[in-house]
């Protein structure tokens, strides 16, 4: 299998939450890439899994003809590679490694330890398989993890000449604007709580989600945000999308069956109640996804829901099966994401096959 038929078979498998931990990612994503690009992934002196390092194991180790490390490729479950550099540049620096990646099957982070700054300063690009188109995800892998350019000394100096490279941070200047956009249209939850978190400091008062979802709705002009009237829609509020309708009143149509229910979030527990009865591999698969930067959406361990939030954890939890929780301090733009990525986990149709009216 070629670099772009296994990319977007990776693709596929990261969306229907194929990886569940690091072992898949190795074995389903890792390898198969790895092979892609023209390494001989079965030749143990070439591709050293669990290398040795001052007694610590990095995952895989990519070698040349003298079986020295060249790269070091370190391994997470999805959604897990937050913090993870840092260990990976202790086992780089022991060894003097030239490029280390840190990948959890989504993401792959490049890094040349031995550049000055922070960890993240060092890190030349970061790829994400489910952003970047096919071309993109093709054009940087071979450039900076094919056997061919690793081997010959190529990937190295692409490395450092893209770290180098002064237009970085002219890309970065027009991503800044399509960034601030993203987290307007679908706000993250760090930014909902900063934003919360702000406003109470400032007037004692501590705004719901769903108030500072609409605010962030305003995109970009808070002067003209005006909390919505009982009788009427914000003037900035756009008609929500047929997809978003079932008929009359709050609820979700599943399988052809219309339900009704008292709020946003019983709209989404609901839901996740009968997509894990139907499938029991659902709540795996999901929460094998990558969710927000910190929390889980879903999670074995209610306490993985809010961390560093156990008032949460405790209030704003819902066991959605036997040894699952959701998480339900979102706002009505959180919920619909979170049940756009369940339909896409699902291989259903949202706006079809499920259809949600969260209210006003």
């Amino acid at each position: 299998m070629g670099l772009q038929d296994t990319i977007q078979q990776l693709q596929r498998d990261l969306r229907s939450g194929r990886f569940t931990n690091e072992a898949a990612v190795s074995q389903g994503a890792v390898l198969p890439v790895l092979s892609a690009l023209g390494w001989p992934v079965f030749d143990t002196s070439t591709v050293a899994p669990e290398y040795t390092v001052e007694g610590r194991r990095v995952d895989f180790a990519l070698c040349h003809s003298d079986e020295r490390p060249i790269v070091f490729l370190e391994v997470k479950r999805v959604g897990g590679a937050e913090g993870a550099d840092r260990q990976l540049f202790e086992y780089a620096f022991h060894k003097g490694v030239p490029l280390a990646v840190l990948t959890d099957g989504q993401e792959w982070h490049f890094y040349l330890p031995a550049e000055q700054g922070d960890y993240q300063d060092r890190r030349v690009y970061k790829l994400d398989l489910l952003e970047r188109d096919i071309a993109e995800c093709r054009s940087r892998l071979e450039r900076y993890l094919s056997h061919e350019a690793v081997a010959s000394g190529r990937a190295i100096e692409a490395a450092r000449s893209d770290y180098r490279d002064v237009s970085r941070q002219r890309q970065i200047q027009q991503a800044l604007p399509r960034a601030w956009d993203k987290l307007l249209e679908e706000p993250d939850e760090i930014l909902m709580e900063l934003l919360a978190d702000k406003a109470e400091d400032l007037c004692g008062f501590k705004p719901d989600p769903d108030t500072c979802a609409r605010f962030l709705e305003a995109s970009g002009k808070p002067s003209s945000f005006q909390p919505p009237s009982p009788q009427r829609r914000p003037p900035h509020q756009p008609e929500p999308p047929r997809t978003r309708t079932t008929g009359a009143g709050i609820g979700f149509v599943f399988q052809g069956e219309q339900h009704r229910t008292g709020s946003a979030r019983e709209v989404m527990t609901s839901l996740f109640q009968r997509l894990a009865a139907k499938d029991s591999t659902f709540l795996e698969r999901f929460a094998a996804r990558k969710h927000g930067r910190k929390r889980r959406f879903v999670a074995r361990d209610k306490f993985e829901l809010y961390p560093q939030r156990r008032d949460l954890c405790e209030n704003c939890s819902f066991e959605v099966a036997p040894g699952w929780f959701i998480g339900t301090n979102y706002a009505k733009l959180e919920i619909e994401k979170i049940v756009r990525l369940a339909c896409e986990v699902a291989g259903l149709r949202f706006g079809r096959d499920v259809v949600i009216n969260l209210g006003e």
